[in-house]
């Protein structure tokens, strides 16, 4: 302990000499620090934005979407296929695969479940990795690529893999959203096309698509009314035998057999193997009768002769947003921040909205939306932070100038968390605006401690740079304390793999920094300030 004493008074006494140099030269330094702190917040606009940042996972969640109306055998026979190139591509990383093919069993599923099935080409792939911690961004970029070569007319799009990045989309599967709204579906169709490839070219986004299909393979029957009349049979007919040999009969005319051993009783479905509905010939072979057990022994009909079966496409799902319809252009960045993708996706926008057709709005939702608005809330949050800060010491102090020069510490500050941010490659978000509200309360309470008893010290003696000198010199050690209790309490925090890794890096860079300002720009600030009342003279032995 004496040994530590030494070297910090040691320390103090070095700190004491540079601040005397400092204040001499006051007129100098203090525009140069303030500049230099002003400038340092331009590295802002080189970070990025981002809404939460991504962490390591153990967890990855891959869409699949083979071409329109593939069955769901063969869906599931691709899903295989890619599950074997994921454990290839992954050697050794793959705890399991789940596939999760076609439409969800309920309506209920549908509407809640985020994810983008729509019909039974669709399969939800789930990953789970060995490590919590992988890296699962380079994971979606190695899958990315070798996916794509090998499934070629396979769409391949990433979902939010962990919880928490769910939580953030708000049950949308991915960040960005640009929705087509209005009743005009096929001219808002090609529209959405037309500005999905637009998006394309964008740098950093990726996994575009358009969720609302239009073009499902549809086999229509058109009923020939004056043919089917001809035999004494409706069009209802023709659709009741459709139904029952497509469908079943459970779904028009529930049967039950009473197994008398058991007792159990089983439910009689009567429907034409798959195997006898090969080609659109044995669709017409259907025979179409009145179902009323043919009494008069008349010859039976065929599906064919009665119809006109035309190929057509569908509309694959039809969502709606305000009861309007609407089509989702999903987009996800990828090796980019959210913010400047989001940026250069609202430019293309305003650029094609002129081109939207008559009656249709066009708006950009999902999470780059919700990250604009949390950030001026937090930025304004800031902004009222430091004025209530200042409004509490000015009633605390009965000055308004010792106040302000408390709060000349925060520029420093902000400046250190941009310096923090932009040598840890650490994007701006949510939390690193949460740290650096709470760095301004401790840079705030240790500029306190040194204007505070630099205020006693001039009421004492009335001299405005020795006060400023001696409030440095004694208040040294508290200031220190103080911030490295901080700066040491948030290390772990700050290289944890967490949603607040960069709080916590926030916190220290801006307290670095902050502290610095607080022992050497504070002081000369003060000096500074309250020496122009007086006017300086020069006296042997002491200065006033």
């Amino acid at each position: 302990q004496k040994g530590f004493e030494r070297k910090f008074e040691q320390f103090r006494h070095s700190y004491h000499e540079l601040l005397k140099h400092l204040v001499s030269v006051r007129a100098t330094f203090v525009p140069v620090f303030v500049l230099c702190s002003l400038g340092s917040l331009g590295l802002l606009f080189f970070v990025g934005q981002d809404f939460f940042p991504e962490i390591n996972s153990d967890a990855m969640a891959i869409h699949m979407r083979a071409p329109l109306g593939t069955k769901l055998s063969e869906s599931g026979k691709i899903s295989q296929l890619i599950n074997d190139e994921i454990e290839r591509t992954l050697s050794g990383q793959v705890e399991s695969i789940v596939d999760n093919c076609g439409l969800p069993f309920s309506a209920l599923n549908q509407a809640f479940i985020p994810t983008p099935t729509v019909g039974t080409q669709d399969c939800d792939i789930t990953v789970s990795l060995k490590d919590a911690d992988s890296p699962v961004a380079e994971y979606r970029k190695l899958l990315r690529h070798n996916l794509g070569e090998k499934f070629p007319g396979t769409q391949i799009s990433f979902l939010p893999g962990d919880l928490t990045a769910k939580i953030l989309n708000f049950g949308l599967p991915a960040p960005i959203d640009v929705q087509i709204i209005g009743r005009n579906l096929n001219e808002n169709f090609r529209f959405a096309n037309r500005l999905a490839d637009r998006l394309r070219h964008v740098t950093g986004l990726t996994d575009i698509s358009v969720q609302q299909p239009m073009t499902t393979p549809t086999l229509r029957v058109n009923a020939r009314r004056t043919y089917a009349l001809g035999t004494g049979i409706t069009e209802s007919d023709i659709a009741n035998n459709a139904l029952v040999s497509l469908s079943g009969s459970s779904q028009v005319g529930q049967v039950y057999w009473l197994d008398t051993k058991s007792g159990v009783s089983h439910l009689i479905d009567i429907q034409t193997p798959a195997t006898f509905l090969q080609t659109l010939n044995d669709l017409e072979l259907t025979p179409i009768d009145k179902g009323d057990g043919n009494p008069n022994g008349q010859s039976p009909q065929i599906l064919g002769g009665l119809s006109h079966i035309e190929q057509i496409g569908t509309p694959g799902e039809i969502s709606h947003y305000n009861i309007m319809p609407v089509f989702d252009i999903y987009a996800t960045n990828e090796g980019i921040d959210l913010g400047t993708v989001s940026r250069e996706v609202g430019r293309i926008v305003d650029e094609i909205r002129p081109d939207l057709p008559r009656g249709s709005t066009l708006e950009v939702r999902g999470q780059a939306v919700t990250m604009n608005s949390a950030y001026a809330q937090l930025l304004g949050g800031l902004a009222m932070s430091v004025l209530l800060v200042y409004l509490l010491i000015v009633v605390n102090f009965q000055s308004w100038l010792d106040p302000f020069i408390i709060i000349t510490a925060l520029p420093g500050a902000l400046a250190g968390i941009s310096w923090s941010l932009f040598l840890t490659h650490t994007t701006l978000s949510v939390p690193a605006l949460t740290g650096a509200i709470m760095c301004m309360g401790t840079a705030t309470a240790n500029a306190i401690l040194v204007v505070s008893f630099a205020r006693e010290r001039l009421e004492e003696h009335g001299d405005a740079i020795a006060a400023a000198l001696e409030a440095g010199f004694e208040r040294i050690r508290p200031v220190l304390m103080t911030a490295s209790a901080m700066i040491i309490g948030m290390l772990p925090m700050s290289i944890s793999n967490s949603q607040n890794a960069p709080l916590g890096k926030a916190v220290m860079g801006g307290l670095l920094v902050a502290t610095v300002a607080t022992l050497l720009f504070v002081p000369c600030v003060f000096a500074m300030l309250h020496n122009r009342k007086k006017p300086e003279t020069t006296v042997e032995g002491e200065s006033a």
